[in-house]
């Protein structure tokens, strides 16, 4: 038996057939052209679905279910996406329309959780039953994974790791509360760290890795300086890899997951990120009598979405 997973996001939508396992037997893409109504939008959507079938010569009885990752708010048991800024979608009925070209059971979830799920069936996080997911980028995004299923909260609204507070009274996030996790810790903070250290020392080496032009220093920036022994790039890094760790702790201490799987741009330096991440979480552990929460990097990449929305309909 197959699925279908289809990861919706603002600029295209992609979409997979995906095996009991994990792997994508066939996908392909469109543009989503979110200027238009959402019925139009689901039409190419299943238009999409159906091409993937033909090319993978499979008819819709192969199929156990379809599934849906979207950024946004969803409700899960209607199948409704509550709202979705990235897509300009409000109240909009993802099952019912789907509905309309498949006779299938369709699930809908927010993205990151179906990341989530992907990893820890195919992935980072794979043979696990808890874990973690934290994406690095923007903001910090990520997915809860409790007993194999995703944990979303009463509301469908929870896992909203990146506004969890770890400096009281501290920067302005957009959400309303003052220092969340993704002012300190995403790869927006650390470019904004990283050209605040910059500013105040103009010979540091973060000057020749961004050709002296701070519109130029991205999440990699600070590693590569520090990496050249530059002390200013250090001290950055240093500072970053403590917010990282304050807020992964706080995941640790509520939850205890078997695995955190970090993912997102910062994510890329792998274990030279990871290892002084581990290192400075140990210090803050409070207590070193259970196992330790791993940290690994993300592994499913661009296929995240595809294979944790087919997954949606997955029975353990």
């Amino acid at each position: 038996m197959y699925y279908i997973g289809i990861d919706l996001g603002g600029m295209s939508i992609k979409a997979g057939i995906v095996d009991e396992n994990g792997s994508i037997l066939s996908h392909g893409k469109v543009p989503t052209g979110r200027e238009r109504h959402h019925s139009l939008i689901l039409e190419d959507m299943a238009k999409l679905c159906r091409q993937l079938l033909n090319d993978a010569g499979l008819t819709e009885t192969d199929i156990y279910s379809i599934g849906v990752g979207s950024p946004g708010i969803p409700d899960k048991k209607r199948g409704v996406l509550i709202r979705s800024n990235n897509l300009n979608f409000i109240n909009v009925p993802i099952k019912d329309e789907l509905q309309k070209y498949f006779n299938l059971d369709v699930y809908l979830d927010n993205d990151a959780n179906a990341a989530a799920l992907a990893e820890s069936i195919a992935g980072a996080s794979m043979n696990t039953d808890h874990s973690v997911l934290i994406t690095l980028g923007t903001g910090i995004g990520g997915g809860v994974i409790i007993d194999k299923r995703i944990y979303s909260g009463f509301n469908d609204a929870g896992s909203e790791l990146g506004h969890m507070c770890i400096v009281y009274g501290g920067i302005q996030c957009s959400c309303g509360r003052k220092g969340c996790f993704e002012k300190y810790a995403s790869a927006s903070a650390l470019i904004e760290q990283t050209k605040e250290a910059f500013a105040a020392d103009p010979d540091s080496a973060i000057g020749s890795v961004c050709n002296y032009d701070a519109e130029k220093i991205d999440a990699r920036t600070a590693f590569l300086a520090r990496d050249m022994g530059d002390k200013t790039a250090a001290k950055v890094v240093d500072q970053y890899v403590e917010y990282l760790a304050e807020g992964c702790m706080n995941i640790v201490n509520m939850l205890f997951p078997e695995v955190i799987v970090i993912g997102g741009g910062v994510g890329n330096e792998g274990e030279n990120l990871f290892e002084p991440l581990r290192i400075a979480m140990r210090k803050r552990a409070y207590t070193l009598d259970v196992p330790e929460t791993k940290i690994r990097g993300a592994k499913m990449e661009n296929r995240a979405g595809i294979v944790g929305a087919a997954m949606l309909g997955r029975k353990i």
